[in-house]
C-alpha cells in the first residue's frame, strides 16, 4: 500500500502523524475485522449476541413510544464506538488468545479519558432524543402507532416524506459529527496514554486528510448497521463485532506509530 504520512502542525497539542490511504482501504479493514472475528469467534460472537439481544430488548420495550423508539434505534449507532471497546481490545491482543478477563486491560490504563468520551456520547444521544421528539411533534402529521407499536411501513410511506427528509438530515448530521469525533479516538485511547482532546483532534485530522476513505468507511458502517437494525438486531451479532475489529485496523492504518 502506498501511503503518504503527514505530521499535523498544531501550537498546543502534540499529535501523531497521520497516514493518507486509498479510497478502497476500508474494504481491507473489513477483511481484517472478519479475520479477527473468525480467530476469536467464541468471545466475539458471545459479545455480539449480548449487544444484539440488549439492543432488541431495549427498543422492544419502548416500541409503542414513537419518538423514543426511533431515537434509540438510530442512537444505537451513535453509541456503537464506545460499546465496541471489547472488540478493539480483542484485536489489540494480536498474537495471543483473547481472554474475557483481559478485555478491560486498555480501559483500566486510560479509564478517565475513555470514561469522558463515553459521557460525551451519552450527552449527544440525550440531545438527539430531545431533537427527535421535537421533529416528531413538528413534522409527523398522522398517527402511525398500531397495537404492535409504530409501523415502519406506514412511517416510510410517501405521505410522510415531509417528516422523513428533515429527520434524516438532522440525524445524519449528528451521526457525521460523531463519526468524525470517534473514527480513531477510542482505539487510540486504549492503545496510548493520551488525553481525550488529543484523541478527538487526531480523529478530526484523520477525517480531514482522508475524505474519500472516510466517506466509504462511513457508508459501509451505515449500510451494515442499517441492515442489522432492519432485521431486528439479529445480524448485528456478527456485524457489530466485525465492524469493531475493523475499526481497530482502521486506527492502525491511519495513525502512525511515533
Amino acid at each position: 500500500m502506498n501511503t503518504v504520512t503527514i505530521k499535523p502542525q498544531t501550537k498546543h497539542i502534540d499529535l501523531p502523524a497521520i497516514n493518507r490511504v486509498p479510497a478502497v482501504r476500508p474494504l481491507y479493514w473489513l477483511r481484517q475485522g472478519w479475520l479477527d472475528f473468525v480467530h476469536a469467534w467464541p468471545l466475539s460472537l458471545t459479545l455480539g449476541i449480548v449487544f444484539a439481544v440488549l439492543g432488541f430488548l431495549l427498543v422492544d420495550y419502548v416500541w409503542a413510544r414513537l419518538h423514543l423508539a426511533m431515537a434509540l434505534t438510530s442512537g444505537f449507532l451513535l453509541l456503537a464506538p464506545f460499546l465496541a471497546i471489547g472488540f478493539y481490545e480483542i484485536s489489540r491482543q494480536q498474537g495471543r488468545t483473547a481472554e474475557a478477563g483481559r478485555l478491560f486491560d486498555g480501559l483500566r490504563a486510560n479509564a478517565g479519558s475513555i470514561g469522558l468520551f463515553g459521557l460525551l456520547l451519552a450527552f449527544i444521544l440525550s440531545a438527539w432524543e430531545r431533537i427527535s421528539a421535537i421533529l416528531v411533534g413538528l413534522f409527523l402529521k398522522t398517527d402511525i402507532v398500531t397495537d404492535q407499536g409504530f409501523s415502519l411501513a406506514l412511517l416510510f410511506g410517501p405521505e410522510h416524506i415531509g417528516f422523513i427528509v428533515p429527520y434524516m438530515l438532522v440525524g445524519g448530521t449528528i451521526a457525521a459529527v460523531v463519526f468524525a469525533l470517534s473514527v480513531v479516538s477510542l482505539p487510540m485511547l486504549l492503545d496510548r496514554k493520551v488525553d481525550l482532546i488529543t484523541a478527538i483532534v487526531t480523529s478530526l485530522w484523520v477525517v480531514r486528510e482522508n475524505p474519500l476513505p472516510m466517506l466509504v468507511w462511513a457508508l459501509l458502517i451505515g449500510v451494515l448497521g442499517f441492515i442489522g437494525l432492519l432485521a431486528w438486531f439479529v445480524p448485528l451479532a456478527v456485524i457489530f463485532p466485525v465492524l469493531g475489529h475493523a475499526t481497530w485496523h482502521a486506527y492502525q492504518d491511519l495513525v502512525a506509530r511515533s
